[in-house]
């Protein structure tokens, strides 16, 4: 059995901590594409990257706010 954080899961749920886990990597990947864009164009591009989470979906009003959240909490 895998042990704590060996795990690979990419599976996706409808609340918040999921979506921040799915937007924290996708910032992360957006360094190398978007990483000269402004941070107002760089979010745009990365919340439209993930249209398709299931917060993202049901919840894109609290989508946004947990994204500008993270961005401000992590510094990123």
């Amino acid at each position: 059995m895998p042990q704590f954080g060996e795990l690979n899961d990419t599976r996706q749920f409808n609340n918040a901590d999921s979506f921040a886990m799915a937007f924290d990597e996708a910032w992360k990947r957006s360094v190398n594409v978007d990483g000269d864009q402004d941070v107002t164009t760089r979010l745009t591009s990365v919340m439209s990257s993930l249209e398709g989470h299931p917060f993202m979906e049901s919840s894109s009003d609290l989508a946004l706010q947990v994204a500008e959240f993270r961005l401000r909490l992590l510094n990123l």
